[in-house]
């Protein structure tokens, strides 16, 4: 039985737009899509190896969503996160050698080994804040985007959360928060439908995500989360408004993840969700249809692409390379970044 089905409309309304984007930017979306994908099916290859001390989230199928989004941002505006990090990290210029130290619990890793890969940061790129608690990042987020106001900088501070996490109460207090501060705020909720193996429907059958946030006196956008110019268009007009100080924005991107909610692999055969619903969302393929696209637009010429995942691929292994030859923690690191009155 497939209980979520795809309910967009894919490219098909962007034949003939003017995409406001140059091709250089269209081919920069397709290939930071392919290297997400490439890097995250190689820390599933190798996961087994158990080198990586570390739970992993992973983002496969995800990866419109992260780089549409973080297309709008700048490299100083703030980017804050849950526990599925991977993507919004990569998309965001986060640097990939830090990464997989971190994940193999490295000391040069992107937070000295102490985090893993639930808490990615890169302060450089504006990837300031991950937080493995459910809604944790959230109203962290919110007084990121109070200290921006007050300063009236024009930055504008943003938070990744999953559909589970709306059912925090922190997350309708600081909708509430955001609203009443006209914050520079952006909550991106990724609504990939199912909480660990607990769908929505069965948490929440009557909540309509988008008509909640809104509930909140927060302007509310649903947008196709398979298609990342959709998805870039509705963080553009998002991040507009926020640096014009006109308050928060709620964009819920529908999206599916294709693989077990942690650790590698697909667990659909467990019962909570059919694997024909995962073959279903995996024919509306984010990365596939976007390809196909640009070919039709004369944006992507043939090779391409495969050049992209081959060029992907080599970067990823020697990145690989890099964090296994990268010294271990020492035990007089152990106090380091520990603080006690």
């Amino acid at each position: 039985m497939i209980r979520y089905r795809y309910e967009g409309t894919g490219f098909r309304d962007w034949e003939t737009r003017t995409l406001n984007a140059s091709p250089d930017q269209l081919l920069g979306l397709l290939k930071s899509m392919i290297r997400i994908r490439v890097i995250e099916e190689e820390i599933e290859r190798r996961y087994h190896q158990d080198q990586m001390k570390t739970p992993i989230h992973l983002v496969i199928g995800q990866e419109a969503t992260a780089v549409g989004f973080c297309a709008a941002l700048t490299r100083e505006d703030l980017l804050y996160s849950g526990h599925r990090t991977h993507g919004a990290y990569l998309a965001k210029g986060g640097d990939l050698n830090a990464m997989l130290c971190e994940m193999h619990c490295r000391i040069n890793g992107c937070v000295a080994s102490r985090g893993g890969s639930m808490h990615l940061i890169d302060k450089s790129v504006g990837m300031v804040g991950t937080s493995a608690i459910v809604g944790g990042a959230v109203p962290i987020t919110a007084g990121a985007a109070l200290s921006l106001k007050m300063r009236r900088s024009d930055r504008v501070a943003a938070v990744f959360l999953g559909d589970a996490t709306t059912e925090e109460g922190v997350v309708s207090e600081t909708l509430n928060f955001a609203a009443l501060k006209a914050l520079p705020m952006i909550f991106f909720c990724e609504n990939n439908f199912y909480s660990v193996q607990s769908p929505l429907a069965t948490r929440q059958p009557t909540r309509d995500l988008r008509d909640w946030a809104a509930g909140h006196d927060v302007t509310s956008i649903r947008v196709d989360g398979t298609n990342v110019l959709a998805v870039r268009e509705a963080a553009l007009e998002a991040v507009a408004r926020a640096r014009a100080g006109d308050g928060p924005t709620f964009i819920e991107a529908r999206v599916y993840r294709y693989r077990a909610h942690g650790g590698a692999g697909d667990d659909s055969k467990t019962g909570y969700r059919d694997i024909a619903e995962r073959e279903h969302w995996e024919a509306v393929d984010p990365i596939s249809r976007f390809s196909e696209f640009l070919s039709r637009r004369n944006v992507l010429g043939e090779g391409v692409a495969a050049r992209m995942q081959a060029e992907a691929l080599a970067e990823t292994e020697k990145a690989f390379e890099f964090a296994l030859a990268s010294p271990n923690p020492e035990e007089k690191d152990l106090y380091t970044h520990v603080y006690s009155d």
